[in-house]
């Protein structure tokens, strides 16, 4: 059995669409072209693109341990 049918099996190919969400939060300026709300100081802009940082790294870690083999 080849890794491609093991992987359809388990839906594997489902999971890698939850990549594609900090793909286009990152990428469509006008989900963040603001300076306000502020928190802690720090502008919008800065605070969202650092926290898509974030969950970026968490939403890879789980697409990677749910699909690994």
């Amino acid at each position: 059995m080849d890794n491609e049918s093991v992987s359809n099996k388990r839906g594997g190919g489902v999971w890698y669409i939850l990549l594609l969400i900090p793909f286009i939060a990152t990428l469509w300026p006008p989900f963040y072209n603001s300076l306000t709300p502020y928190w802690l100081g720090i502008p919008y802009f800065y605070w969202y693109l650092f926290l898509w940082v974030i969950l970026s790294s968490l939403i890879t870690g789980a697409v990677y341990f749910i699909t690994r083999k």
